[in-house]
């Protein structure tokens, strides 16, 4: 039986379109950016991760930087595959005497099509699962912030990741309503670079759009801890000079105004198609919120005063899910949505 286990060994991965997470023997082991960079003259992986999202935006024509998913699932399923197996390598970086084969639970968006699924799961066994799982990513996130799902008790999480923004009604170990929209992390971003571009006539480019993000990023444009303003570089349009600015947080969350509207949007239509005593529930204890985009400044208090709800931002949003998919992958029998 040691043996066995030595030869098979178990991961939890949290399949993000922002960043890839790894669980083994019950430590978040992996954390790094969904990217990979390849050579184009030898197609061989040359750094995946942190070191591949150093590279991105700066490579030459040898090299390129791919983002294998987007919108939550896989657009490159090469890449995918690619980048799958060396994080996968990440866990052990001394070479073992054996390859063990995986057992896998993947987490995945919960309006994921058959095809899509079909990509995430094929991408895992090329990169050597040899028993895959699938979950579904609100289901991992309430699992992973301690709301017992099995619970005839109807409970509302938004998972606001890099790709997508699931909300779902989870009751009795099932979603009973959904909403899934592709505007999350990216498109904050893509509408930060939108901004600054407009309003500034400055170019930037995704990392720095993301490190606006992080730093002044906000759904508010009256806070009442405000971030200090933040210094951006970019290329001036009319001079193609680069050049320095400024930006402050209520700029920000006037460009991402529109996009944070799209996902009240969603979480009031998944509140119309709530069964009342699901809604009462709801009511009662309030909405959680998950995922990178629960950082965002005052998403929380926005979120509230639109659906007249409690907001509750879970502990450690970033690792809710993968922490969830490390928990059912231990209690694969128990839980019968994991998708073989």
């Amino acid at each position: 039986m040691a043996l066995f286990n030595f030869l098979t060994q178990e991961i939890a991965i949290d399949l993000g379109t922002a960043n890839t997470l790894i669980i083994h023997n019950d430590k978040v082991v992996v954390d790094e950016p969904s990217i990979v960079a390849i050579n184009k003259l030898t197609g061989k992986v040359i750094a995946v991760g942190k070191r591949a999202m150093q590279m991105h935006e700066k490579t030459h024509e040898d090299l390129k930087t791919i983002r294998p998913l987007r919108d939550g699932v896989i657009a490159d399923f090469n890449a995918a595959e690619s980048m799958i197996r060396e994080m996968i390598k990440l866990i052990n970086p001394k070479r073992p005497l054996f390859t063990p084969s995986w057992k896998m639970v993947i987490c995945i968006p919960s309006a994921i099509t058959e095809v899509e699924k079909r990509a995430v799961r094929d991408s895992a066994e090329q990169a050597g699962g040899k028993e895959v799982y699938l979950i579904h990513e609100p289901m991992a996130a309430a699992i992973g912030i301690g709301i017992d799902v099995e619970e005839p008790v109807g409970n509302m999480i938004i998972d606001i990741g890099g790709g997508t923004t699931d909300i779902a009604i989870i009751a009795l170990a099932g979603i009973v309503c959904d909403q899934s929209i592709r505007v999350a992390g990216d498109e904050f971003t893509a509408d930060i670079i939108e901004y600054v571009r407009k309003a500034h006539n400055i170019l930037i480019g995704e990392r720095t759009a993301e490190s606006i993000k992080i730093n002044v990023g906000s759904a508010l444009t009256e806070l009442d801890n405000p971030p200090d303003d933040f210094r951006v570089s970019g290329r001036d349009l009319m001079t193609g000079i680069p050049k320095e600015i400024t930006v402050t947080y209520s700029e920000i969350a006037q460009a991402l105004d529109k996009s944070i509207s799209k996902i009240e949007e969603a979480i009031l239509k998944a509140l119309e198609t709530t069964p009342p005593e699901l809604a009462s529930d709801i009511y009662r204890k309030g909405l959680y919120l998950t995922g990178g985009g629960a950082l965002l400044r005052g998403l929380d208090k926005r979120l509230g005063t639109k659906t007249k709800l409690p907001v509750h931002v879970a502990d450690d949003p970033l690792r809710a899910v993968v922490r969830g998919t490390g928990i059912a992958l231990k209690n694969i029998h128990k839980y019968p949505f994991l998708m073989s």
